[in-house]
């Protein structure tokens, strides 16, 4: 991030508040670190198939998508720690902007691979994969770039938590997106559910999960889920190209205040008014007296 020589010690004001913005949630996942993470890892490794791949473009804007077409995208234990070295890429992707997430072969994502579901069953491992899709989905929304889920054919139980772990949610005409968590004898387990809430609100919450409920583009964009329906696909790759262009309204102009945007809304959605309001002080003195201030000063942006 290259910013003037004044605002450089503020640097170190922003890690330590974007710190304080995290710490609350390290000791509420601090039962699955050390020794039992790696437990849950040793055991999802088993269960190969599939893969998560990234694309990072010149434009700020990185690609992932979720392959598995066999199992309609489901996640297989593999596939669940490369979700990780993903995040774990984009946290450290300094030039990024935006990021859509999508499934492949035109279906977004059909949840976990039932062969990796049965093997894990019991509550303790099922409950260490829960926390373990829980912290990499957490961290996914917090990335400090725009992202948004471009969901085509259907999104199904996991697959539906995936979209509420993004900032906003793109359908086909086409698409589905189902909690069908109930239908499973479930309810969602890798944040989904509280994620959900904070989107559409408790009432329209306890429909889509109490009845399984089929979400289409209406419905959709009735209850707040979806932000945009996209043209019907015109070929392979066309409703990627419109989500692009979709994202790129939010997107354009200097990666480092896009970045610190979506900082400030993080710590605003996550933090006390106290601590949020600390957070957003802090992250404003990286971008004070930076370039694109500066630029905007002298061409007197603001009233264009």
């Amino acid at each position: 991030m290259a910013l003037c020589a004044a605002s450089h010690p503020l640097l170190q004001n922003t890690r330590n508040a974007l710190r304080r913005c995290f710490k609350q949630n390290r000791a509420f996942y601090s039962n699955i670190s050390g020794p039992q993470e790696e437990e849950i890892r040793q055991k999802l490794r088993i269960f190969p198939g599939g893969s998560v791949d990234l694309q990072k473009q010149e434009s700020g804007i990185a690609v992932m998508t979720v392959n598995n077409p066999a199992r309609m995208n489901a996640f297989s234990g593999s596939m669940m720690l490369e979700l990780e070295e993903r995040v774990n890429e984009l946290e450290t992707w300094t030039e990024g902007k935006g990021l859509i997430v999508q499934g492949a072969a035109g279906t977004f994502c059909s949840g976990s691979d039932l062969n990796a579901v049965r093997a894990i069953s019991n509550p303790q491992d099922g409950m260490k994969m829960c926390m373990f899709m829980q912290k990499t989905l957490t961290r996914l929304l917090r990335l400090p770039l725009i992202s948004v889920a471009l969901v085509e054919g259907k999104a199904l139980g996991g697959g539906a938590e995936l979209t509420t772990a993004c900032d906003f949610r793109l359908m086909t005409s086409d698409a589905v997106i189902q909690f069908v968590h109930k239908h499973m004898g479930l309810v969602p387990g890798w944040g989904g559910a509280a994620r959900l809430v904070r989107i559409v609100g408790s009432q329209n919450a306890l429909k889509l999960l109490g009845g399984a409920k089929k979400v289409d583009p209406h419905l959709g964009r009735q209850i707040g889920l979806v932000d945009e329906v996209l043209s019907s696909p015109l070929g392979e790759g066309s409703s990627l190209v419109e989500a692009e262009q979709w994202l790129s309204q939010f997107t354009k102009g200097s990666a480092p205040v896009i970045r610190a945007v979506k900082q400030v809304v993080v710590s605003g959605r996550e933090l006390s008014l106290e601590e949020a309001l600390r957070t957003e002080k802090d992250i404003f003195g990286t971008v004070w007296g930076g370039p694109a201030n500066l630029e905007a000063l002298a061409q007197k942006t603001k009233h264009k």
